[in-house]
Order: structure tokens, then sequence, then C-alpha cells
């Protein structure tokens, strides 16, 4: 079994918006978390979808999925006060659903350009290397600066990769790993890719694109709009 578990708990402050989270604000009358959901309904290879939402807005994910025919949503959570703890609850939750070789893809609600191919690539990573990070290419130059006044050291780009999502393995370690992860700093926790590598696991790159982003300010939902767009125009004009 393949379960995505999509994370929505968290409550958006950096997008200046009032009352609606941002996972649940919309584009052209579909909210974000829908477009996320539907990749991976659509997704023959996904076979049920756990979802850790932030408090208070449980009822209406359920409406939104019956309204858009989010079938394989399984469960909606109420998530924790930070995305490990949220991790950790879906987990559990899972402990008593999935067998210790089924596989979990890790994805956040408001990163909803993901490209079908990339699940599958997921999914293929890891039953090959036991693990599956989705990377993009560094594309800018990157510095280091100690007093964040002077440059320290430029590292070369060609080295480098944004760790992005789905990041996926298989059950018995994702469940493994949060289990220690829950009395570390949220730095380590702060994301799977983070927590793995704190606790020395190899990790295998997936690579994906650039437009794979996660949206968490207004700068993002606009270069959202225009990926949809885009898209949009080439089915149009069947490019």
């Amino acid at each position: 079994m393949n379960v995505a578990i999509i994370f929505a708990g968290g409550s958006g402050h950096r997008m200046n918006n009032t009352g609606c989270p941002k996972q649940f604000l919309e584009l052209y009358g579909k909210p974000i978390i829908i477009y996320t959901l539907e990749v991976f309904q659509k997704h023959p290879e996904i076979d049920a979808i756990v979802v850790p939402c932030i408090h208070g807005w449980e009822d209406y994910l359920l409406d939104l999925a019956d309204q858009y025919k989010i079938t394989k949503l399984k469960k909606v959570l109420t998530g924790g006060k930070n995305t490990q703890e949220s991790k950790w609850k879906a987990l559990e939750y899972l402990k008593s659903v999935c067998q210790p070789d089924d596989i979990v893809l890790l994805h956040d609600a408001v990163r909803p350009i993901i490209r079908p191919q990339l699940i599958s690539e997921n999914i293929a990573s890891v039953k090959a290397y036991g693990s599956a990070i989705s990377a993009a290419p560094f594309i800018e130059t990157c510095i280091v600066s100690g007093d964040k006044r002077s440059v320290d050291q430029a590292i070369p780009r060609n080295t480098l990769f944004i760790a992005k999502a789905p990041q996926s393995f298989y059950f018995r370690d994702a469940y493994e790993a949060h289990g220690k992860g829950v009395d570390m700093p949220y730095t380590i926790t702060i994301d799977t890719c983070s927590l793995m590598t704190e606790l020395g696991k190899p990790l295998h790159i997936v690579p994906c694109g650039n437009d794979n982003i996660k949206i968490t300010t207004p700068d993002d939902f606009f270069i959202f709009k225009a990926l949809v767009n885009l898209q949009e125009n080439k089915n149009i004009f069947g490019i």
C-alpha cells in the first residue's frame, strides 16, 4: 500500500491574510489544498490519503473532499503544534493501518504543483533505495555569512540541491525516525530529510523541477497562479 500524508496544519502567517489558513486560500474558486489532493487522488499508485489538518478546519476539509470527490482521503486528523508533531500523529494513526513495508509519501498541502511522474519516481526510489528525497538543483550562487554582512564562503552551486517534497520512505523507517524525533529540537525535525540526515540514514535524491513550489508568501501565490495559467494554455494549444 502507498499512502500520501498531506500536511495541512499551518496557519500561514507569512501570507499576511486574515482568517483563512493558506492551504484553504482559493485560486479560481478552488482551494490550494484541493489542487494538491487531486494529484494524489488521480494517481493510480496511491491507495490512501491522510491529512493532519489545522484545528477547527477539519470538518471544512471533509466537506471539500466530498465536494471534489477525494475518495482516497481516509482520515483527517487534528494537526500538532508544528510539522513534526503533525507527522507523528499521522504515523501513529497509520501504525494500525500500514504494514512495515508499505510506502508513505510525505507532502505539503501548499505544494500543489506536483507532477504525477514525480510521485511514481518517489515510489520507485523507495523500492530501489529505501528512500526518496525530491530535490531541485540550486540555480543561484550560494554564499555563507556568519555575521550576515560579509561573505565568508561561496559554495559551488553544482553541488547544491533544494530539498522539496514528497519525501518518501517505507512506513517502518518513517515511524522509527519520527519516534526518535519527538524529543529532538524542531530545527532538526523540520522536515523528514533533515531528521533522517541527523540520524545518519542514507537518502536517495529524486530530481524535480523548481516549479515544485511551496506557497508560503503572497509572491508564491502569484507564481502558483502563473504556473496554473501556463499549464492551462498548454492544454488549450496542445503543447
